[in-house]
């Protein structure tokens, strides 16, 4: 068994710090995270061939992924799910893809392209669920990824955001095409003593960079603007046109483990202080300037994850408690309710349609569909051997008429990524559909 601790430091009780790389930073909460190995025996982890894939053009040799596509769809299953739920698709394991270069930190679907990051600090491409490409960052775990157009920024355990665009003349080649903050813009910042900021036991640094671990990446409606959240208690805000950094906002007193850029210029942030904060954005001459709006949640247990809905009516915030908090946009963002699916803490939250779906400690992802102000859990996703660390959700295109059907990508520290497809015209689950062993029966209350 590998274990993950997160243990505190400095004798107060804000700070945790990691013992191994990567560790989600949980606040005032004493967590123990597990990888626990079930004792399978896996399939081989060879690279998957469809006869297209040019591996010269990959960096990544020899590489260790196998793709287990389970058999879901035999037509016995689709008669039986049709009569029995009124004609629509069941949720469903659609494969797994199997990796021994560690741990899995991030995902971002764009298409029929998925990123995945993991602590090898390699960034792998696939696309239709093979094995397509690859790219090397070289230093600092991938934590983070999300796509801008053509760009690729990922964000790393080593503080900095590098930043990816596919070549012209070979779509399976990435090139670096830059490093937030650029190299010019910090030497021109360093040079005057006005830019730098104390940091950390009476350390100063020019605040243009992050210091600490990159935690979570958000662009804005038009994606002009990258949002970068780090454990240095910060939040950053870069021009995507140019890369430049325009503001830098000390916006938590402990790590900021999650921002989201929303609607009407307003930015939330939630950190391991138990808070989630509510920022505008105004234009005030030619410069980006962010004021604090209001603070949604204040509470002892981290807040771990952020998501908004699709129709911007909605926030969403998991926590270390395995409670998911929500908020509705009418009357100022009233409390909406609670959502509890979890028997551990939520670590990353996806909404999509009618959905929100949430990952937890506990190896689960729970699925639930808002139907005015009220929601139900659908389906409790079981399958993965570690905590679920992050979520990605394509719209599925071979969705039937009259119905909405997703493609949810869950990866996890078991080193897998698992792909499932999910019906928005899915029943609320019963009592009988539960494990046995389910110690959590999921329910919502205002």
């Amino acid at each position: 068994m590998e274990s993950l601790q997160c243990n505190k430091r400095d004798g107060g009780g804000i700070f945790f710090e990691e013992t191994v790389a990567g560790c989600q930073k949980l606040g005032r909460l004493n967590l123990s995270i597990s990888t626990i190995e079930d004792g399978k025996d896996y399939p081989s982890m060879a690279a998957v061939d469809d006869g297209t894939h040019d591996a010269s053009v990959s960096p990544l040799q020899k590489s260790p992924w196998s793709c287990h596509v389970s058999n879901v769809f035999s037509s016995r299953d689709v008669a039986q799910n049709t009569n029995s739920f009124n004609n629509f698709s069941p949720n469903v394991l659609m494969g797994s893809l199997v990796r021994e270069e560690g741990h899995i930190y991030s995902l971002a679907a764009s298409g029929d392209l998925l990123y995945t990051g993991s602590e090898s600090k390699n960034i792998r491409v696939w696309r239709n669920h093979k094995e397509f490409s690859g790219f090397k960052s070289h230093s600092g775990l991938v934590k983070t990824i999300v796509i801008a157009g053509e760009k690729i920024f990922t964000g790393h355990q080593d503080g900095k955001i590098r930043v990816w665009k596919i070549s012209h003349k070979n779509p399976s080649v990435h090139k670096r095409v830059g490093t937030l903050p650029k190299f010019k813009d910090y030497l021109k910042k360093s040079m005057k003593p006005k830019n730098y900021v104390e940091v950390k036991n009476n350390r100063c640094a020019v605040w243009l960079k992050h210091w600490d671990a990159i935690s979570c990446l958000s662009l804005n409606e038009d994606q002009t603007l990258l949002y970068s959240a780090s454990w240095d208690r910060t939040f950053k805000v870069w021009r995507v046109l140019d890369s430049k950094c325009l503001e830098s906002v000390r916006s938590h007193d402990d790590a900021v483990n999650s921002v989201a850029a929303g609607f009407d210029g307003l930015v939330f942030t939630g950190s391991a202080d138990g808070t989630v904060k509510v920022w505008r954005r105004e234009f005030p001459g030619k410069r980006t300037k962010h004021y604090f709006s209001q603070t949604l949640l204040k509470q002892d247990c981290a807040v771990t994850a952020l998501a908004l809905s699709p129709d911007a009516t909605v926030v969403y915030c998991g926590s270390s408690d395995g409670l998911v908090h929500f908020w509705e946009r009418e009357n100022q963002f009233s409390r909406g309710g609670v959502l509890r699916g979890h028997r551990q803490a939520v670590l990353c939250l996806v909404a999509a349609g009618n959905l929100v779906i949430s990952g937890s400690a506990d190896m689960g992802i729970s699925v639930w569909k808002r139907s005015g102000k009220e929601y139900f859990c659908s389906a409790i996703l079981t399958g993965h051997s570690g905590p679920i660390k992050c979520l990605a959700i394509e719209r599925d295109q071979e969705s039937t008429s009259g119905e909405v059907r997703w493609i949810l990508y869950s990866g996890s520290l078991d080193k897998a990524v698992k792909m499932w497809r999910i019906s928005e015209r899915a029943p609320p689950i019963t009592q009988d559909q539960l494990r046995s062993d389910s110690k959590c029966i999921p329910s919502w209350q205002y």
